[in-house]
């Protein structure tokens, strides 16, 4: 396939092109459907005139259907969409770029799913359905699954299958309560343990608490259980966010945040901030995962995306060799460029 792929991109580049674009289409109603021909519009950023014309041709190939609700992939359509994505893959050279990344981040595995979330928000749930599928396949009966906030897991969950293995537990990674609770450790943590048939608790600790009232809060025998558990986890789910978003998140305050960026922070996990280098800078006062325990955690996988997430990546070093990272075509080729910039 790869020759016949690098044959066609000499002789007839607009082919693959057209490939690429109405790929692009596709997956966008099917990850957003039903929907309208402008909202399908807005969210490519492509003209109207140009959406109407590939739908048409989407729904004489049989591929999408349209109704008052909105445009729909049919049953053939998803078919079209799962063989497709290994033939974007290769025309896209993905495979030789997770395995540049997976040397240069020295890490087990690197899952690059094309696009750019920066540019695509549908790439983002195409991360979470990869990262949901990998993940089922590693999962075992008796499994600790940890797990963070935020946006990118909020998306593992949603996608993951329901199915059934014996005595799971689901755990949050680290405690936070703040506004947007659906997108919190524990919120996601009881979903998919609902998703699973498994069990789950939780740890309800606000950020940014003193130091003395997290001390005291360490002995209530119900945090000390889910702490316990957490420390046992064999598979750890997060994402990895820039400082300067994440810290004003969190609700660092405006001195605290400015303190934190002129140390040199680039990167957030689990609420543990990193300098270019990968050194650790600051900590979240809160409870969870504590760092020393994530290079000793058999399976973790991490879920980032974006081109301007590229930095924070390369700078989370966890020093587990048996990390996994999923992330997109925007990050992995700017980390890339920054990966030979730094070397010339």
């Amino acid at each position: 396939m790869k020759d016949m792929l690098m044959l066609q991109q000499k002789i007839i580049p607009e082919m693959l092109e057209l490939l690429d674009k109405r790929y692009s289409i596709l997956k966008n109603i099917y990850y957003n459907q039903p929907v309208g021909r402008r909202a399908l519009s807005q969210e490519l950023k492509l003209g109207e005139r140009v959406v109407r014309t590939e739908v048409n041709f989407l729904k004489n190939q049989g591929l999408i259907e349209i109704n008052s609700i909105g445009m729909m992939v049919t049953k053939e359509g998803e078919n079209i969409l799962e063989r497709l994505e290994e033939m974007i893959h290769e025309i896209n050279g993905l495979s030789n770029i997770e395995e540049n990344l997976q040397r240069f981040l020295q890490i087990e595995k690197v899952m690059v799913i094309p696009g750019d979330l920066d540019k695509d928000s549908t790439v983002l749930k195409e991360m979470g359905r990869v990262a949901a599928s990998y993940i089922k396949s590693i999962m075992r009966n008796d499994s600790v699954i940890a797990l963070t906030g935020g946006t990118s897991v909020a998306q593992v969950v949603e996608n993951f299958p329901r199915i059934s293995r014996e005595n799971v537990l689901v755990v949050p990674a680290r405690g936070g309560i703040g506004r947007e609770v659906e997108t919190q450790a524990s919120t996601l943590a009881a979903k998919l343990a609902n998703k699973l048939g498994a069990n789950h608790k939780l740890l309800h600790v606000p950020d940014n608490l003193s130091h003395e009232a997290l001390e005291t809060m360490m002995h209530e025998p119900g945090i000390m259980d889910t702490l316990k558990s957490i420390s046992i986890a064999d598979i750890l789910i997060f994402g990895i966010g820039r400082a300067d978003e994440m810290s004003r998140r969190r609700g660092l305050n405006d001195d605290d945040v400015k303190n934190l960026l002129s140390q040199g922070a680039v990167a957030e996990a689990f609420g543990y901030y990193f300098n270019r280098n990968g050194e650790i800078i600051f900590i979240t006062p809160t409870m969870g995962l504590k760092f020393d325990d994530v290079k000793y955690i058999k399976n973790i996988i991490a879920i980032a995306g974006g081109k301007n997430k590229a930095e924070a990546i390369i700078a989370t070093k966890t020093h587990n060799p048996h990390m996994v990272l999923v992330t997109d075509e925007g990050a992995a080729k700017e980390i890339i460029r920054i990966k030979e910039n730094s070397v010339s």
